[in-house]
């Protein structure tokens, strides 16, 4: 049951990034406010660090279930690690640092949406392959 709920949060996860691609690249202003607005203020950066930790979980709770799981570790352990670091980190150092990242990953939109499509299409191609044999 854990693990369908993980996978379930998983194809979450993938659904985000195929959405969040698809403005990238039909509304770059629109996908750069969204990316600045998670370190707005504090309770945006905080609801940030929760979802990115429960989905972090959630690809720990689910890689053995499936093939190519051993990213999905690694993808998992990335998040939840790179979280922990973020929360020592006041958010107000989060948000300076957003609002110098963001302009500069935008700079390169049509690869930041193709990216983020790509790897969305990729969770998803994981999750109906089946479980590893």
């Amino acid at each position: 049951m854990i693990e369908l709920m993980a996978m379930f949060i998983v194809a979450l996860a993938g659904l985000f990034l195929l959405v969040l691609g698809c403005i990238a690249l039909i509304r770059p202003a629109r996908a750069q406010g969204f990316l600045l607005g998670f370190a707005s203020i504090a309770r945006v950066h905080f609801l940030e660090l929760s979802i990115r930790l429960v989905i972090g979980l959630s690809f720990l709770g689910c890689w053995r279930e499936l093939e190519f799981g051993e990213v999905f570790r690694v993808v998992g352990w990335v998040l939840v690690l790179t979280t922990l670091v973020m929360l020592l980190v006041p958010w107000s150092v989060h948000r300076q640092f957003a609002i110098w990242a963001v302009p500069k990953a935008l700079r390169y939109t049509p690869l930041f949406g193709a990216s983020s499509i790509a790897m969305g299409l990729a969770v998803f191609a994981v999750l109906s392959s089946g479980t590893e044999t």
